[in-house]
């Protein structure tokens, strides 16, 4: 943790300033220390150069499990191809010269694929999640001297509020018990003229009789190490179902569709041992997620007005993603 986070940092049960008590000696990279209230009433623990402010188990526990196995199989640095920066820039509308030199938060940043693109635009980010997925993020871009972790609850945002010109949250709103609950904790951190960029799976019928739907009452309540083991002995065999059916001429997209797998065959110029980690990796994050719920294109656009935010967009890009620029 380096101190310059201090700055930023409020205790979320009070929202008073944090002192920050440690052994060590360089105050630029705390290992190991306990984060204070200004009244004393309450302590947090930094543990391996990230503040922690959430019980260490939580109904996160899957992401941490997958982000941390799948450490690196989405950051572009790793797979050579630019599918995390071309999701990013087209979710958010922004682009690399925005970020630079930028204050950005980025809520649910699991291993930090995203959090590698705005950290190579130049941006200072802090990178929060619920889950231990933080020390996967923290352990593949601790090299980037702008790079600042927390493990954090989204409902109880350890930040001073309207601090951040740019705030996002990609791929994590619907794995949250109160979708409309955790989005309104965003708009508060949006600094005056700031942008907010968010996305969902999308609330329509061709979502909803996606095959997992019919899977995850009865996959949610498998452990997780389990079912992962599960997968990992038939997604291989299921990935080259859905190949085969995907080759049928005219029909091969729908039939694909019927198989309860992630196969990204037409959609990412990946390697075949790529594929088959991002495969695996997908597929438990359809069927292990607590809480998987869509929204509309209407609710979403609701949402940023009752923020009273301008310039909104809402459109399928990648997800159902909606983003705009607070009045305030």
């Amino acid at each position: 943790m380096n101190t310059v986070l201090l700055e930023l940092l409020r205790c979320p049960k009070s929202g008073q300033g944090l002192t920050l008590e440690s052994e060590g000696n360089n105050l630029q990279d705390i290992d190991y220390g306990w984060l204070v209230s200004e009244d004393g009433q309450h302590r947090y623990p930094v543990l391996k150069s990230i503040p922690r402010f959430v019980p260490e188990s939580n109904y996160a526990d899957n992401f941490g499990m997958q982000w941390n196995y799948f450490r690196q199989t989405q950051l572009d640095s790793h797979s050579g191809f630019p599918i995390s920066a071309d999701q990013f820039w087209l979710a958010t509308g922004w682009s690399p010269t925005d970020l630079k030199n930028q204050w950005v938060l980025d809520v649910g940043c699991g291993a930090g694929r995203f959090a590698e693109v705005a950290l190579n635009a130049g941006a200072k980010l802090v990178a929060l999640d619920y889950s231990s997925a933080v020390d996967a993020c923290y352990a593949n871009l601790k090299h980037h001297p702008n790079l600042h972790v927390v493990q954090g609850d989204i409902y109880s945002l350890p930040f001073v509020k309207g601090a951040f010109p740019f705030v996002y949250s990609l791929g994590v709103l619907q794995h949250t018990p109160d979708v409309a609950k955790a989005f309104a904790a965003l708009p508060p951190m949006v600094c005056g003229g700031g942008r907010l960029s968010v996305d969902y799976y999308w609330k329509r019928i061709r979502t909803m009789l996606h095959i997992k739907y019919l899977l995850r009452p009865f996959t949610t309540k498998i452990g997780q190490p389990e079912l992962f083991a599960v997968l990992q002995r038939w997604v291989p065999g299921l990935l080259n179902v859905s190949q085969t059916l995907g080759s049928v001429p005219l029909f091969g997209r729908v039939l694909k569709r019927l198989v309860p797998i992630a196969d990204y065959i037409d959609d990412y110029p990946l390697t075949a041992q790529q594929m088959k980690e991002w495969v695996l990796l997908d597929t438990f994050d359809m069927l292990a997620p607590a809480y998987d719920i869509p929204q509309t294109a209407t609710t979403a656009r609701r949402w940023f007005e009752d923020a009273k935010f301008v310039n909104i967009q809402v459109g399928h890009w990648g997800h159902l993603g909606a983003r705009g620029t607070n009045l305030k």
